[in-house]
């Protein structure tokens, strides 16, 4: 039993500290910190400017559906009838599309850009890519030929010249 819970342990461990999870944490609480950021650019700049066409709260701007919508003469609301919000759906959708530029524009971009200089600082690998598998088999299938009949295999028509050892292995 202690054996098992150690293993559990252990795996749960591993879990924890692999890149991913940590990196996970990370962006949730900078993601957490840019929602306010975002919501006071929001409040503070765009309900602003939006407030100059009306009101400075988007949550006001609404509309019917039926014809019975009556607003409230004190307080401006509607009482029955069917309507939409539209104006929270409008603030919902500037608060993400101001996030997700925020997002890309100071933490992807220069991201990306700094693993370009670094992929381009690495040394560029001089070695020979070796034959493909398809290539290997038509080597190995003109060396059965060969050996079988005693003669050289066609070129041509997928035979794919190269050398080709047929030793014998030993198993």
């Amino acid at each position: 039993m202690s054996d098992e819970k150690n293993g559990v342990l252990q795996g749960f461990k591993e879990f924890l500290m692999r890149g991913n999870v940590i990196e996970l944490a990370v962006a949730v609480v900078v993601g957490a910190a840019f929602t306010n950021i975002v919501n006071a650019v929001v409040k503070g700049v765009i309900n602003p400017l939006i407030g100059a066409l009306g009101s400075q709260n988007l949550d006001h701007y609404k509309s019917c559906l039926s014809a019975t919508c009556h607003p409230d003469a004190k307080t401006g609301e509607f009482t029955d009838g069917i309507y939409i919000l539209w104006g929270s759906v409008l603030s919902a959708a500037l608060t993400f599309l101001i996030t997700a530029a925020v997002v890309y524009f100071l933490m992807i971009l220069p991201m990306n850009k700094w693993k370009a200089r670094q992929d381009a600082k690495k040394p560029v690998d001089e070695t020979p890519v070796g034959p493909t598998e398809v290539e290997l088999l038509a080597q190995i299938r003109d060396a059965l030929i060969t050996q079988r009949d005693g003669s050289e295999p066609a070129v041509g028509a997928g035979a794919i010249p190269g050398p080709v050892s047929t030793e014998k292995s030993q198993s």
